[in-house]
């Protein structure tokens, strides 16, 4: 069994940060690239940023030049930081992780979410 604990979430006003994050536990054998999705209310859940396990990078261009994705492998935890927070930014954010566990099977692993709300 793994499991993603994410944390983090809240309510921030237009312009101001937030920093997520998400740790992987359980029977991890390795884990692959970690990242983030968001689902706002009434729209499909989108990808956000993601992270391999050698430190490349990949955002949505609503996103890039904000937001900050960071993992640290020796902690299996991975980090989203959000600056200069829009109203659009709000969302429930939700970490994935694909995963190799001590079974040897690949899986796609998924974290309860955590809501951010941008408003003033």
């Amino acid at each position: 069994q793994v499991q993603l604990v994410e944390s983090g979430g809240g309510l921030v006003q237009p312009g101001g940060s937030l920093r997520l994050s998400c740790a992987a536990s359980g029977s991890i054998f390795t884990i692959y690239d970690m990242g983030w999705y968001r689902q706002a209310p009434g729209k499909q859940r989108e990808l956000v940023a993601t992270i391999g396990s050698g430190g490349k990078t990949n955002y949505a261009d609503s996103v890039k030049g904000r937001f900050t994705i960071s993992r640290d492998n020796a902690k299996n935890t991975t980090y989203l930081q959000m600056n200069s927070l829009k109203s659009e930014d709000t969302a429930v954010y939700y970490c994935y992780s694909r995963v190799v566990n001590t079974s040897y099977r690949n899986l796609k692993v998924w974290g309860q979410g955590t809501l951010v709300t941008v408003d003033s």
